[in-house]
């Protein structure tokens, strides 16, 4: 298995005006990428953590012989709950893109998340060659940049502001249930503030058209700019390919927001299932973590999730979770164990279901290929 190589990224971009669109994003992506000594502070950076936090301090906070005994302990009942609530949850990557991105069937939707999700958290461009994988993919099954561009967008919005609103409502619930978490209550207000912020400022992106031309003007003129500097070509597109998003966005918003909204939804709380039967298949009961804090505490590993210094926010979650998980009430090795198997189960299936996907994804592509030949 082995990264898409640049002519094959590029093979996912036309000459069409509109998949300049595209390139804005895969550009965006790439600033994004550390290199030179930013990369290699970065990999020091995430060894550094991860190992202090399996070696060191996960150990004292559970002795991992004790967590194994939680884990050997788990019935066959709720291992069988737990295989099922992993499919679901792979079963919910598809729907936010087939909402998002007409015409998209469900089994292309799943396998370019999944193949997209396993390139950003192996390959080293990380998110760029994720994107790009997922461009490339799309493009050679017929779809042009400027749709791909906006359900890039969209699914992207949609998922911010669900991971900022979960806090939200978990820190309601644990009020309304008498409880308190001071961890969470300054989690909570954070995400109400980006959450606020980002509604703001993605309305009022969509509110003008003169705006979006004149963004669009000054990030063609950016972009060209950047691009002579390497000695390559300006971009072909200006403010007006701006406009067409604007209204296009809007469009799919107002047909489509309720089914987007479901589907990222039901993706997300997928992954809560996997975090609930955890607790419970380790003898956790929900007089020890209720539900609610069961929610609360996953609400908070979702936001350390999304702070990108280590991959999938490896280390972080799961020692964030764990000590969220002991001061409501669960032991230490239970939480730990908890963690682990949530963690292990929600990050290997999806990787390899992910390289497979995007080892695999030509070979249809080429049949469909050759069918097209024949029947020519």
């Amino acid at each position: 298995m082995t990264a898409p190589t640049s002519s094959e990224i590029q093979a996912g971009l036309s000459e069409h005006p509109e998949d300049e669109i595209v390139e804005a994003e895969l550009e965006g992506a790439r600033r994004k990428k550390k290199t030179g000594k930013g990369r290699i502070i970065a990999i020091v950076l995430s060894i550094a953590v991860i190992a202090g936090v399996f070696v060191f301090a996960l150990p004292r906070i559970a002795n991992y012989g004790d967590v194994w005994d939680a884990v050997k302990g788990m019935s066959w009942e709720w291992i069988g709950a737990l295989v099922v609530a992993v499919l679901l949850n792979l079963a919910t990557y598809g729907p936010p893109w087939v909402a998002a991105l007409p015409g998209l069937r469900y089994l292309h939707a799943t396998r370019v998340t999944l193949a997209s999700t396993a390139m950003t958290m192996v390959a080293p461009g990380g998110a760029a060659v994720g994107m790009a994988t997922s461009f490339a993919m799309l493009k050679a099954w017929g779809f042009r940049g400027r749709p791909v561009g906006l359900a890039v967008v969209v699914t992207g919005v949609w998922n911010q502001l669900v991971i900022l609103g979960i806090p939200i409502f978990a820190f309601l619930g644990v009020v309304a249930e008498g409880g308190s978490n001071h961890t969470l209550e300054v989690v909570a207000l954070i995400a109400l503030a980006v959450f606020v912020t980002v509604v703001v400022a993605f309305a009022i992106g969509l509110s003008s058209e003169r705006l979006a031309r004149k963004v669009g003007d000054r990030a063609a003129r950016t972009i060209s700019w950047a691009k002579g500097l390497i000695g390559k070509a300006p971009v072909k597109w200006r403010g007006e390919s701006f406009v067409r998003f604007r209204e296009e966005t809007i469009e799919l918003i107002q047909r489509r927001w309720a089914f987007l909204t479901f589907a990222t939804l039901a993706g997300h709380l997928t992954v809560f299932i996997v975090l609930l039967f955890s607790l419970r298949a380790v003898g956790t009961p929900n007089t020890e973590v209720t539900f609610v804090e069961a929610f609360a505490a996953w609400a908070i590993a979702r936001v350390l999730g999304s702070i990108p210094i280590t991959p999938g926010g490896v280390g972080f979650v799961e020692l964030g979770l764990t000590g969220v998980l002991v001061a409501f009430g669960a032991s230490n090795d239970e939480a730990v164990a908890a963690t682990l198997i949530y963690r292990f189960l929600t990050v290997v299936p999806t990787l390899l279901f992910g390289l497979v996907a995007a080892a695999t994804w030509k070979l249809g592509h080429r049949a469909r290929e050759g069918v097209a030949g024949s029947a020519a």
